[in-house]
């Protein structure tokens, strides 16, 4: 009774209900959702995160009891500031629709913050424009790091294992001397303890018992966004980017960005890193110098050696000295030996005519012109007094002038040898030019070359065919060559036809004398 009661019901209950396709029924499901939700906010914890490589994100959004799909198109999320990950609280926006291909219904996600952070992010956000603003985070308000400072100022807990990562870095890589500044790096205190550390350092006199940094580092290990978020406080970034010390800033991982990384003058994904950035290795510096005293060695010795051959090749024209001066020596010789009696003779000439005349002189006459000369002498003798002072008098002028005159001389001596070498210098470089355009090196860049063989030099054919083996240089290289001598009896002239005469073959353009090398 049953069965036969069901039949004609569910006969009559066919008849009258529509029927859809199961593309009709999706379409009216998602016309459904997408009217109810439009524009939609969800909070949930990020679930299973997938990237392919088509550019799109989809990602679950999840809570104690249920699980929605959320998806983000290529150009959503290249506009996203922050990409989900999983295990993250977010509030996701967007809006809601359903994908027929599998019957379920997903969320479009236009834009992700993280949840309970979206207060903080706005007036992170708000706080940095201002600042930036002001001129704070400018690119040339910022100081070069010192290659090697001598003293590093580090900015950090010092119960912390930020302290003896930066330690140990720094002695693997460039021992420097540390002055750690203690602080809190998170809580309250943290902002005020981080700024006044930054005012100290900077307030170090240079040369005082507390030597003043080269460089000063702030360091934290990583965090939340309110662990870190001392260092977003004003009064640090202040103090950061009014420090004359150079700043390296080394908060958080490499993902987390405070406010102090805009005004540090170097920012470093992690501590670590910033020790990195400090010091350079001390072996790759002691690598390089003797590298670099090693060429510096090179080239004085090359130099030296290129002067002296170059002085070597010039001293070969030069005359011998010896040669110079053996005419000059010869000639001396032949006057000296002559000197002596020609000077015999002159005596002999000169007592002959002063011999009659001393037979002349009497001796009344000479008393006369004794005491005449002695008068003539005292009247110059009293006149020799104004006269010595008037001569003293011109010869002081004489000698302030004379001084000048050899003070203007001195200096032109002192110029003079410098001149002169300069002008030596200029011709020694130009016989140099010249001499290596006319060496037999540039004599091969221009297209020929030298043949050389055991014994030396080979300039003839007969000499080339009785070598062993032969060497050609030319201007890029040598060549090693073996030479072979044609067998007459393998190439017979050709015979002659109907008896006519073989003619001489032409010699080579070359000439006569020009052989073949191979």
């Amino acid at each position: 009774m049953t069965d036969d009661l069901i039949e004609p019901l569910a006969g009559s209950g066919a008849g009258n209900a529509p029927e859809f396709t199961v593309s009709e029924l999706s379409g009216a499901v998602k016309r459904v959702i997408e009217g109810e939700f439009a524009r939609v906010r969800v909070r949930g914890e990020v679930g299973r995160v997938s990237r392919p490589a088509s550019g799109h994100l989809y990602f679950d959004l999840k809570d104690d009891r249920s699980v929605l799909a959320a998806v983000s198109w290529k150009g959503q999320v290249a506009r996203m500031q922050v990409r989900p990950e999983e295990g993250m609280e977010v509030i996701a926006t967007g809006r809601l629709t359903t994908f027929p291909g599998q019957s379920k219904y997903q969320l479009l996600v236009d834009e992700v913050e993280p949840a309970g952070a979206g207060a903080l992010m706005a007036m992170l956000e708000k706080r940095r424009q201002a600042l930036a603003a002001e001129g704070l985070f400018d690119a040339v308000r910022k100081q070069p790091i010192p290659f090697l400072p001598g003293v590093i100022g580090v900015v950090t807990s010092p119960s912390g294992a930020v302290i003896r990562d930066i330690l140990h870095r720094l002695r693997e890589r460039f021992p420097r001397r540390v002055i750690v500044w203690p602080v809190a790096v998170q809580g309250q205190a943290c902002a005020a303890d981080v700024a006044a550390a930054i005012r100290g350092f900077n307030a170090l006199a240079p040369g005082g018992p507390v030597p003043r940094p080269d460089l000063i580092i702030v360091a934290r290990g990583g965090g939340s966004l309110e662990d870190l978020w001392g260092f977003n406080e004003e009064i640090v970034v202040r103090a950061a980017a009014a420090s004359r010390i150079p700043l390296i800033s080394a908060v958080g991982h490499e993902t987390d960005t405070t406010l102090i990384d805009h005004a540090a003058d170097l920012r470093a994904p992690t501590p670590t890193a910033a020790a990195e950035l400090a010091v350079p290795v001390r072996l790759e510096l002691l690598a390089r110098t003797a590298e670099a005293g090693a060429r510096l060695g090179r080239a004085v010795m090359t130099r030296a050696q290129m002067r002296r051959q170059r002085l070597v090749d010039l001293g070969r024209g030069l005359g011998r000295p010896q040669a110079l001066l053996a005419p000059a020596r010869q000639r001396f010789d032949l006057w000296a030996d002559r000197l002596d009696p020609a000077l015999r003779g002159l005596t002999v000439q000169k007592r002959a005519r002063l011999s009659p005349l001393a037979a002349l002189v009497r001796p009344d006459l000479l008393r006369r012109f004794m005491v005449e000369e002695r008068r003539r002498l005292d009247a110059w003798s009293a006149r020799l007094a104004p006269a010595l002072a008037r001569t003293r008098t011109d010869n002081a002028r004489a000698n302030l002038r004379n001084r000048a005159a050899l003070v203007a001389l001195a200096e032109r001596l002192a110029a003079a040898p410098q001149a002169r070498l300069a002008a030596l210098s200029e011709r020694l470089d130009r016989l140099d030019r010249m001499r290596l355009t006319l060496g037999y090196t540039e004599t091969l860049r221009r297209g020929y070359a030298v043949v050389r063989g055991a014994g030396g030099l080979v300039s003839s054919a007969s000499a080339a065919a009785a070598a062993a083996a032969l060497e050609i240089e030319f201007h890029d290289g040598r060549l090693p060559v073996v030479p072979t001598v044609p067998d007459p009896v393998a190439a017979p002239p050709p015979a002659s036809q109907g008896g006519a005469r073989l003619r001489k073959p032409k010699p080579p353009r070359g000439g006569p004398d020009q052989g073949s090398l191979f």
